[in-house]
């Protein structure tokens, strides 16, 4: 994919608020979710965010805005979940972006725009649904520095695997427990076993974490049987979200030999509402490379246009916000910060390790790339990683309070934006999830 018109960053929009400094929704993003008006019984359907406003997709498509394939994406976008818009491919993604694109610029006029302005609903006014109906859910664990972190707290002789330098590593996780941004979710029961005890207890998680990830989703897929070399495995790509994947690290770590996570895992994963796309996400694409002195990937999971562009630099945050930040009025603290430029595997390797086996993906699936850690400490994506496996406490400065895992009332927000010189500030919006008390 090429730089084009809809990345200048010097473009701007007649909506005033789309060229706000700092906002996450300038005319050069575009991404797309699913929405209706908060308290109503409208039917949800497709949006676009713009500034602080949504283009109800639903609304541009009976009136007509668009025309040619940008209409009939804006028609299988109008419905209640993406799916049949992921299915049509990159070119119909992209003429529709370009579309509404060019609408919004700022001097464009006629019928179309006037359409537009009409479908305009503001963000403040809306609630989010998930944008595709999930169909399969897998989460990768593909950063090298979360691996490590972790592994030392677990097998400190031995931390990485010996297959993590050679394969894209994943588990099949729960599609029926994917929610959006916003939704609070129970601390979940399970089995553990406690340090030192010879045999396992019954209870609430007592290490309840969260995972710092992003999120892709599956456009047009692949027939069973037939994998996706890597040439193509990013046309295979609608976009990417903020991705949660809460763990009960007590569980999870008890459970886990020798199939893998299950209860650890399956109670709850947040995304937030807006999709950005591939295309959007273009000038902040970056070289891929594993060290010299490092395994390098096998043919099937190589490509010069991987190793020229593979990666992406989003800028990513965490923050907590306990019960005490929320009465007392105070912003939620920052846990850590990192960029999604050092995962050791990228999203287009990911796709064709995924389907090599003949495994087919099909539209609106969600993949998730695993937590993600930087080379330093203050940039850990878990808290089990801060916290060092609970033996340091993590302060919060502006309630006073610390945390060595999560505590019921406990809100974690994710954070991500892309930015550098030369290019428009393009962000994700946030995934926020709290924590509620057990059941059991």
């Amino acid at each position: 994919m090429a730089l084009n018109h809809t990345h200048d960053p010097a473009a701007k929009s007649w909506l005033e608020s789309a060229n706000a400094a700092g906002t996450d929704f300038p005319i050069q993003n575009l991404p797309f979710g699913v929405f209706r008006r908060k308290g109503s019984n409208e039917a949800f359907r497709g949006g676009v965010a713009i500034g602080d406003q949504v283009i109800d997709l639903a609304a541009v498509s009976r009136a007509g805005a668009v025309s040619g394939l940008a209409a009939q994406a804006a028609n299988a976008a109008a419905k209640d979940a993406l799916n049949d818009l992921m299915a049509m491919g990159p070119a119909a993604w992209s003429a529709l972006r370009h579309a509404l694109f060019d609408l919004l610029r700022e001097g464009a006029s006629g019928p179309g725009v006037q359409a537009l302005r009409a479908g305009l609903v503001p963000m403040a006014d809306v609630e989010y649904s998930l944008p595709t109906r999930v169909g399969n859910y897998t989460d990768f664990y593909t950063s090298i520095h979360h691996a490590r972190n972790v592994g030392r707290i677990a097998r400190p002789d031995d931390p990485l695997t010996s297959n993590f330098q050679w394969i894209p590593i994943a588990y099949h996780g729960r599609a029926s427990s994917v929610v959006i941004s916003g939704t609070p979710f129970r601390r979940p029961m399970g089995q553990a076993m406690p340090p030192g005890a010879k045999a396992p207890v019954y209870g609430a998680c007592k290490r309840l974490d969260y995972e710092l990830e992003m999120g892709f989703y599956i456009g047009q897929g692949n027939r069973q049987g037939e994998p996706v070399p890597m040439a193509e495995a990013e046309q295979q790509i609608f976009g990417m979200c903020l991705l949660n994947d809460w763990s009960a690290r007590d569980h999870q770590f008890w459970e886990m030999a020798p199939l893998g996570p299950f209860l650890g895992k399956n109670f709850c994963t947040t995304v937030s509402p807006w999709i950005v796309t591939m295309e959007a996400l273009e000038p902040y694409r970056v070289p891929f490379a594993h060290p010299a002195d490092e395994p390098q990937p096998l043919a099937y999971l190589d490509s010069p246009a991987n190793r020229e562009r593979g990666g992406v630099d989003v800028q990513l945050e965490v923050r907590l916000e306990s019960k005490q930040h929320r009465a007392r009025g105070l912003s939620a603290d920052r846990l850590s910060a990192t960029s999604f430029r050092h995962q050791y595997w990228t999203i287009g390797q990911m796709v064709t390790q995924h389907t090599v086996g003949g495994c087919n993906l099909q539209p609106g699936d969600l993949l998730g790339t695993g937590t993600i850690s930087g080379p330093t400490y203050e940039e850990a994506g878990a808290i089990v990683e801060l916290s060092v496996g609970g033996t340091k406490q993590i302060p919060l400065p502006a309630t006073g309070e610390s945390r060595t895992f999560l505590e019921d009332g406990d809100a974690v927000i994710l954070r991500g934006w892309c930015e550098k010189p030369g290019a428009a500030r393009i962000g994700f919006g946030e995934s926020r999830g709290e924590v509620l008390p057990a059941i059991g």
